[in-house]
């Protein structure tokens, strides 16, 4: 298992210079191999469909893939002898993401999706660089070891677990400073519980009203963390659209600006975690909607779909769920809301109809009430926990003593 813990850094003025020197010089190194990659790219196509047949051809190049494009690091640092500063690891992941990126542009992710033609990077959109591999023993206190770069000082806010091993590290710059990101693995996999209680599943209908309503009638409000910065926001923007192009004053007010939506971005997570801690303490077995939330985000209800944030929060309680060895269960979003969990007629009613009046059954409730006993109906018919439910029957009835 693999979970990922985040800390802030306290760098010294001297050691903040030094990490801004590495990101500009593997920025660089990045927008060189992806130039490469493109250069290749663009020689080995054909802009016309057919041709004389006396022409020039030009010779093809090999194709840049990870591991050529990997041993031109000894000659990059003879020819830049600048570079030999670098943790030779840290350079090689720098290959490893041009290459990830380049090959979602030409052959798609796992699905088949294929990403936009890759970007270069300018000087301040090069954030992070990574360690792939770090030793046993690197915090020591509250100091981090990094390689090739020193000691800098950590706020251990909180303590690694134990039996976790520190795999991967990354250095990220933020609004407000820097942070270190240990990517952790457990070789123990939590074992989900043999025996669940019937009266602990639940279904939660998320929603833009009430972030989330239970099959139980309990709601949860939705904070609206970026519609109540949303005033902030406009006076540091103005601030930033009023000041010189290029300047310092100018950069001053954007560092400001970003700070806020860092403020937003936080708050929403810690809201997202109570949230999700809450709903597992109380409940075994969790069941939510399979939703499209990308699609969601592209109509006119974007703003709000995006400032609630419900694929973060699935996501953390999805993982959550997983380190408690409970279960999380998406099912099937179609009609949970136009059908009536009573009877199951469908009872169709457009989006400002907030309640559910059922004219075959009288059933009467909140229209996210009904979502949600309904998505906990489909949970139960669920294949993973259906068969939980019936090795727990049997279990049962073996130990029933005969009469």
């Amino acid at each position: 298992m693999r979970a990922a813990y985040q800390y802030k850094l306290r760098p010294t003025k001297q050691q903040i210079i030094e990490l801004d020197r590495w990101l500009s010089m593997l920025c660089s190194h990045y927008n060189y191999l992806l130039a490469d990659r493109f250069n290749w790219y663009l020689q080995n196509l054909s802009p016309i469909n057919s041709c004389p047949l006396v022409c020039y051809l030009p010779e093809l190049r090999d194709n840049p893939d990870y591991f050529s494009q990997k041993k031109t690091l000894p000659q990059l640092k003879k020819t830049h002898p600048w570079y030999k500063e670098v943790y030779s690891q840290v350079l090689q992941d720098v290959v490893k993401r041009v290459k990830v990126t380049f090959d979602r542009f030409l052959k798609g992710d796992s699905n088949g999706k294929r990403s936009g033609r890759p970007r270069f990077k300018a000087r301040n959109r090069y954030r992070t660089f990574t360690y792939p591999q770090m030793k046993d023993g690197c915090l020591q206190g509250n100091l981090v070891n990094l390689p090739m770069f020193g000691k800098v000082k950590v706020v251990l806010h909180r303590p690694i677990p134990d039996g976790f091993k520190i795999k991967t590290a990354s250095v990220t710059k933020k609004a407000d400073g820097f942070y270190l990101t240990l990517s952790l693995e457990d070789q123990t996999v939590p074992e989900i519980k043999p025996d669940f209680n019937p009266d602990k599943i639940t279904g939660i209908d998320v929603g833009l009203k009430e972030f989330l309503t239970t099959s139980d009638g309990e709601t949860v409000a939705i904070p609206q963390n970026y519609r109540k910065a949303q005033k902030r926001l406009r006076v540091i923007q103005k601030r930033v659209s009023r000041r010189k192009k290029g300047s310092n004053r100018r950069q001053k007010a954007i560092k400001r600006i970003g700070c806020q939506h860092k403020k937003v971005a936080d708050k929403r997570k810690y809201f997202h975690f109570k949230t999700a801690t809450y709903l597992l303490s109380k409940y075994d077995v969790i069941a939510h909607e399979d939703l499209n939330i990308k699609g969601l985000a592209r109509t006119r209800l974007a703003k709000s779909v995006l400032d609630a944030g419900w694929s973060s929060f699935l996501s953390i309680l999805a993982f959550k769920a997983e380190n408690a060895g409970k279960l999380v269960i998406p099912v099937s979003a179609y009609n949970t809301s136009q059908d009536c969990s009573n009877c199951g007629e469908k009872v169709p009613k457009k989006l400002h109809i907030r309640w559910h009046d059922c004219p075959h059954c009288g059933c009467s409730l909140d229209r996210d009430h009904n979502a949600a006993v309904n998505i906990k109906n489909r949970a139960v018919g669920h294949p993973v926990l259906k068969a939980q439910l019936m090795s727990q029957a049997i279990a049962g009835v073996a130990e029933k003593p005969i009469p």
